[in-house]
């Protein structure tokens, strides 16, 4: 007498939810701004005068980490999967059998060089693990500031870059810690716009703090462009703007110094990472 088995799905792993967990604003649905109790203690001690290095990499690690799970939960596709595990060598039933992120969804990791390096990094290694490392690329773009004699901001300066390939159908993040003017990713976003070959799923910006400046140019100039950051900082606004929701008088509201950079803001994280002030 031969008994067949036949395993029934288990209806929880199906249809998985995910949602990340934002203050309320008036900015525009692609940008997220985390509500993270633990994210804003680490991020509050990272800008501390007191945080030095080694630490100062051990927090933007742990940062990018938290906010590269919360990515690929929310943003990247899904496929059903069947998957043996150890227990299958005594029980038929032992196989999970759901939803898992596509390990064949193509990835690229761009580090805008010098603060985004080390969070490119800390994507690109996850991303490794997720996904199928012949569909995960890391691009190295080498890009700064430009400031007058005055030390304001007057635009970028491209230095180089070394860009692996096209990019059709895939995800592309630019994990920049700072920001502040919107510059840097705008001319970045355009770098991959016109990359020739197909277009990306979708272009991710992930930072660690942003401002209404740059939420203004950075949703105007690249309105596809998905935004998601740990904290937003408007400290130079006016009191009864700060009682108000962010976005609710954009135009009014304040996150950048005379020389554009960010208050309450961390400090230059591209000099503190690599410890260089030149």
């Amino acid at each position: 007498m031969v008994i067949s088995f036949t395993m029934a799905r288990d209806i929880q792993h199906q249809h998985l939810s995910s949602s990340l967990s934002e203050i309320n604003h008036l900015y525009g649905n692609n940008v997220h701004l985390f509500s993270s109790p633990i994210c804003l203690s680490l991020l509050a001690k990272l800008g501390s005068p007191q945080t030095k290095q080694p630490q100062i990499n051990d927090l933007v690690s742990m940062l990018y980490t938290h906010m590269i799970d919360h990515v690929v939960d929310v943003l990247l596709p899904r496929t059903q999967a069947n998957i043996e595990t150890r227990m299958k060598e005594f029980h038929p039933e032992a196989i999970y059998e759901g939803q898992v992120i596509d390990p064949e969804a193509p990835a690229v990791c761009v580090d805008l060089a010098r603060a985004g390096t080390l969070p490119s990094q800390v994507c690109y290694t996850k991303l490794n693990y997720l996904l199928n490392p012949d569909k995960v690329r890391q691009d190295h773009f080498y890009i700064a500031r430009v400031s007058n004699e005055k030390g304001e901001v007057t635009g970028v300066s491209v230095a180089g870059s070394k860009i692996g390939g096209g990019v059709e159908n895939a995800v592309v993040l630019f994990p920049d810690p700072m920001g502040a003017t919107g510059g840097t990713i705008v001319e970045a976003v355009k770098h991959y716009q016109n990359l020739p070959g197909g277009k990306p799923r979708l272009m991710v910006a992930m930072h660690l703090i942003v401002t209404p400046e740059y939420l203004a140019k950075v949703t105007k100039l690249c309105p596809d462009l998905v935004i998601f950051a740990l904290r937003l900082d408007r400290g130079l606004s006016e009191k009864n703007i700060l009682n108000e929701i962010p976005g609710t008088h954009w135009n009014l509201e304040k996150g950048l110094n005379s020389i554009q950079y960010i208050v309450p803001g961390a400090g230059g994280l591209g000099e503190i990472l690599n410890n260089s002030y030149c």
